[in-house]
């Protein structure tokens, strides 16, 4: 069979003699296409599907706090006998975002439920079916062993460790897990459909880092947090790493802040995490006092009590320094850094 010339071929023909192989049709195509190169960091809304391009570093302990693996009571394993019944006395409950204040002695146990935190004084967890309660007396059989039950803080994933590699491919389930980490947004590699089109600034001079960090996407985040209520209005609850995480719970500064200015006793005050073997951070206020009010126990008391009547269980400092003047920038915001920065400084005890 003669070859066809160009003319007599047809789309219905199985062979061209002008067609180009595959090969060199990609090589030519590939000399007009540039590579979409660099990285982007996006909000995780939008990451399904995308490439990591940093590995993803968890910023908390999972689970975040020692806590029970079953319904039952935990004691001090020292007080369970190995081989007969023990009878402990309850002195209290541990339930999951509502952790016992107290400390386990000799011969008492806490009712605790499953994700509850073992409180302090505590070391074992003996599941409610190998237990019988008559009151407040609780008797637990043999056969128990110190530590069970109980699964310790970052036994999961320690802070710090890496939860995701870079090369891995955003699908749900690793959505999830950022999400579970309180993690807002990640780096990914660029796609067709990144495109910046500056109205804030396009970077930080020699500073590509700090650049990467600002923008999520398109967007230049200022680092303020708020909220939205039913009603539609916006609340600024302060900066993104002024946000204190305390059992679970994520607490905003500024509601705090504003509850304790309204107590007569207090000029100014500004509020911080401070970090917590148990709840990972509690709150602790710092406050300026109103001249003739006297630094007291008593008053700590009564300023805890009134922001323990005004807003959530968790949201009243735990703890509470009176200080002369709180550091304030040029236009007058206070320094939440400096402030965490000297709590930092401080001895430990």
């Amino acid at each position: 069979m003669s070859a066809l010339t160009i003319a007599q071929a047809s789309c219905a023909d199985d062979y061209d003699p002008n067609s180009m192989p595959v090969a060199k049709a990609r090589a030519f195509i590939h000399q007009f296409l540039a590579p979409i190169g660099g990285t982007v960091r996006v909000p995780i809304r939008s990451a399904l599907g995308r490439v990591l391009a940093e590995d993803v570093h968890s910023p908390v302990d999972v689970p975040s706090h020692r806590n029970s693996a079953m319904d039952g009571w935990a004691m001090r394993g020292a007080d369970l006998k190995a081989d007969s019944e023990t009878t402990l006395q309850e002195i209290g409950a541990s339930f999951a975002g509502k952790p016992f204040a107290g400390r386990v002695g000799a011969g008492q146990c806490v009712r605790i439920m499953t994700g509850g935190v073992v409180p302090e004084g505590a070391d074992t967890v003996v599941m409610q079916e190998r237990a019988k309660a008559s009151g407040k007396s609780i008797a637990f059989g043999g056969s128990n062993k110190t530590g069970q039950n109980v699964r310790e803080a970052g036994e999961d994933l320690k802070k710090g460790s890496v939860a995701l590699k870079k090369g891995r491919v955003i699908r749900p389930a690793e959505l999830g897990l950022v999400a579970s980490l309180g993690v807002g947004e990640i780096a990914v590699h660029r796609n067709f459909r990144d495109q910046r089109d500056p109205v804030f600034f396009l970077e930080y001079w020699k500073n590509p880092q700090a650049t990467r960090d600002k923008f999520v996407g398109d967007w230049a985040c200022t680092g303020d947090q708020g909220k939205r209520d039913d009603d539609g209005y916006l609340w600024y609850q302060g900066r993104s790493d002024d946000v204190i995480k305390s059992a679970g719970y994520r607490i905003g500064p500024a509601e705090i802040e504003t509850c304790l200015v309204k107590h007569p006793a207090v000029a100014n005050a500004a509020v911080i995490g401070k970090p917590d073997a148990v709840r990972g951070s509690i709150v602790k206020a710092f406050i300026v006092l109103q001249p003739g009010n006297p630094p007291s126990d008593k008053l700590v008391e009564e300023i805890q009590n009134h922001v323990r009547g005004r807003l959530a269980p968790y949201e009243y400092p735990r703890e509470i320094e009176f200080i002369d003047a709180l550091p304030m920038t040029t236009t007058g915001k206070v320094q939440r850094k400096e402030l965490r920065r000297r709590e930092e400084a401080k001895p430990k005890a």
